[in-house]
């Protein structure tokens, strides 16, 4: 039996009823751990605080402060939200040990959430642990990488063997590892953090509205000396996409593109950001000319080269005539004015 302490935060943005089955399923595998739980509702506005709140006094999970429902005001992006959850703390005013952000739908196994705490609890040196994720068919979602990089952008781009046994040490989403080990970086599906690390490097920077967030926050963790940890005995379900809408994309939104750009310019400067960019289209250029002589489909996002190389283009012109600063912040659009995007 442990005495740490979890706060488990759950972020709502337009599905009430598969975030609360997400908390009964956290709730069932938080019998037994000292801590709380707080639904964070990113400014919804369609009823989901008001029936979230109400199913939540029903079914008696308020009790004692064990789950809070809150609002964000503002729909900030995953990060955003997330870091309204992590702010409040639990109910007494203490901040908890660990932080364990679980996404809608996301509905942890028997076990993951206990797995994660102990792993944190006996490895005093890790700051962030993660989980291997099925899908409801148990089919294997990747969620364990390692940081981009312009050799990382070619190789994804270029899709042909040669280039990436060459590159292999820097391909993004190399085989999931077979047992628990470090890796760069894990997905924010289920993600346990210690609260003192984020006491140290700060929250998740709220300039990414979603995508590149957890990736900019593990990389500043292992900066200072607290390595992130894939954990495989701790499993989760994840049915992937529904409040982002990812599956159903007709084009990869502009957020996708400026997230990648901040990620870049903000880790590794402006100049490194062009050069992994053009990497990418580099490759992307060759796989397209590859797929014109075979005659078989490009495949991947429509229009995704074109996209990329029209926003490189726009925001060089931002920096230009000045409508964009040095860290890349003023390349994310406002995204309350787009209700429809998740978080």
């Amino acid at each position: 039996m442990t005495d740490s302490t979890i706060l488990t935060i759950v972020l709502n943005y337009k599905t009430p009823d598969m975030t609360l089955k997400s908390v009964r399923a956290a709730l069932l595998e938080m019998e037994g751990i000292a801590g709380e739980l707080i639904v964070v509702d990113n400014d919804s506005q369609d009823g989901s605080f008001e029936q979230i709140s109400k199913a939540v006094t029903e079914q008696g999970w308020d009790r004692d402060g064990r789950v809070r429902v809150i609002q964000s005001g503002h729909n900030g992006g995953f990060g955003a939200g997330n870091n309204v959850g992590i702010r409040a703390g639990l109910s007494d005013g203490t901040a908890p040990d660990y932080v364990y952000l679980l996404n809608s739908d996301a509905f942890p196994d028997p076990g993951a959430i206990r797995l994660l705490q102990e792993h944190l609890d006996t490895h005093p040196e890790t700051g962030f642990v993660g989980s291997y994720i099925h899908g409801e068919e148990g089919e294997v979602h990747h969620t364990a990488f390692r940081f981009p990089g312009i050799f990382s952008e070619l190789e994804f781009a270029v899709r042909t063997g040669p280039v990436s046994r060459l590159l292999a040490r820097y391909v993004v989403a190399p085989a999931l590892p077979e047992k628990t080990c470090p890796v760069d970086w894990v997905a924010g599906a289920s993600l346990m953090m210690r609260q003192n690390v984020l006491d140290e490097i700060g929250l998740f920077d709220e300039r990414f509205f979603l995508y590149f967030e957890e990736t900019d926050l593990c990389r500043r963790a292992k900066l200072a000396g607290w390595p992130t940890t894939y954990v495989r005995t701790s499993e989760v379900t994840h049915i992937g996409s529904v409040s982002t809408g990812m599956k159903q994309w007709a084009r990869t939104p502009s957020y996708w593109f400026d997230s990648r750009l901040h990620y870049f310019v903000k880790n590794h400067g402006a100049l490194y950001a062009l050069i992994a960019t053009a990497a990418h289209i580099l490759g992307g250029t060759i796989w397209r000319f590859r797929c014109l002589i075979q005659r078989k489909p490009v495949g991947g996002p429509p229009g995704f080269l074109k996209d990329l190389i029209t926003h490189l283009i726009g925001t060089s012109l931002r920096a230009v005539t000045g409508r964009l600063p040095s860290d890349g912040g003023k390349a994310l659009p406002d995204k309350s004015k787009n209700p429809d995007v998740r978080l």
